[in-house]
């Protein structure tokens, strides 16, 4: 079996951004807190005995990922905590990914320092942008000075891969703007950068405020540009979302796009695991007591059928930039490629999609229009990509 990813929900966080709908809890007490670090350490022995060191032959955990809401707002200390609880129940592999989310501004250089003695070796910062206006239009509570303070903090308390998060599409932003914040980011000592579209997701109070986007040929050009800018700066895209330096992927990403297994524990926490997905609650309380009690934290459980999965193959592979492969998917499928690769050479012909021996994978300009070209190769309803052309 492939190693185990672990992913850890913290749902606290210390504002929420106008465009977020993550199931996240702003300025909530410590006593809180207290309550969910120790659910947290429950859940986790208890499932170390079945699949960590209190099992036969427990299987090697690989990374580790604390997402959220924003980790840091938990704590160094409590993050610590949790991280110890982690070691102590699961088999960590020697060269462990162990991932912090954090808000610029949301650590200093005593709390970094904490982090990195309790093993934490990779740090993700929400920069999203270097302009005081885009981020106020967001809602973040950094500035563009607490962003470059906070990735300088980072390294000098011995992080050797960081990564951060831009954003394009914001309301007023210009192409001009998205490159400068680039430029900008690529002077830090950065290993990794996420490039995000923004979504105006139902609900949120950005959404709701009905702002106007750049127009979609404009955020075309400017997703284009980043590619070929970033490229040049040394971080090569991997994903449709992701840039790295040589050696410094986020591997603990790259096992959802792999459909390698994960677990999760948390509020909200997804895992995929033993041929099935499944969630736990989004309230924190039910969560804490559930644990407490022993009660069913389930949201819900889907075992996956074998025709489900070979569509998340196609999927998820082609968000990366290593593709599928033909004879993987009949290996792994028992089905032919035949009618995928038909699709796929139709694409190829109008520049969105690439073969090379038995891998086909999307270019830069397909990455674009993915969902309708995923959505033509599995027959959805989605429009076909010549729709797009």
């Amino acid at each position: 079996m492939p190693n185990l990813g672990v992913y850890i929900h913290i749902p606290f966080c210390g504002s929420k951004c106008a465009y977020c709908d993550f199931y996240s809890l702003p300025n909530q007490p410590e006593s809180l807190m207290k309550d969910y670090v120790k659910a947290l350490a429950r859940h986790i022995e208890e499932a170390g005995r079945f699949l960590g060191k209190g099992s036969k032959g427990g299987i090697a955990v690989d990374t580790v990922f604390f997402g959220g809401g924003t980790p840091a707002a938990l704590g160094a200390k409590r993050l610590g905590a949790v991280m110890k609880t982690v070691k102590k129940n699961f088999n960590l592999a020697t060269s462990c990914e162990i991932t912090a989310e954090a808000n610029p501004g949301s650590v200093d250089a005593r709390s970094l320092k904490k982090l990195r003695r309790a093993g934490f070796n990779r740090i993700s910062f929400g920069v999203q942008a270097m302009q005081q206006e885009l981020l106020t239009a967001l809602g973040r509570s950094h500035t563009p000075e607490q962003a470059a303070d906070s990735v300088r903090e980072a390294a000098d308390a011995g992080f050797t891969n960081i990564s951060v998060d831009v954003m394009y599409g914001i309301p007023g932003q210009t192409r001009a703007q998205l490159t400068e914040t680039l430029r900008s980011v690529c002077t830090w000592r950065i290993t990794h950068l996420s490039l995000y579209g923004l979504k105006l997701e139902e609900g949120t109070p950005l959404a709701e405020a009905e702002p106007v986007l750049p127009k979609d040929e404009e955020q075309a050009e400017m997703y284009l540009e980043a590619v070929e800018l970033l490229s040049k700066e040394g971080l090569k895209q991997y994903e449709i979302s992701n840039f790295s330096r040589q050696g410094y992927i986020c591997r603990h990403n790259y096992k959802y796009w792999t459909l390698e297994p994960y677990v999760g524990f948390g509020a909200a926490a997804h895992s995929d695991f033993g041929g099935k997905r499944y969630s736990f609650v989004k309230d924190i309380q039910a969560y804490i007591n559930g644990v407490r009690d022993s009660e069913s934290l389930m949201e819900e459980m889907q075992q996956v059928p074998m025709i489900e999965r070979a569509g998340e193959y196609v999927m998820l592979g082609l968000r990366t930039a290593n593709g599928v492969s033909s004879n993987e998917y009949t290996r792994l499928f028992k089905a032919s490629f035949d009618t995928l690769e038909d699709k796929l050479e139709r694409c190829a012909k109008w520049g969105l999609a690439e073969t090379e021996g038995d891998r086909w994978r999307l270019t830069p300009k397909g990455f674009l229009v993915s969902n309708q070209i995923i959505g033509e190769l599995l027959n959805t309803d989605a429009p076909a990509p010549s729709a797009q052309k």
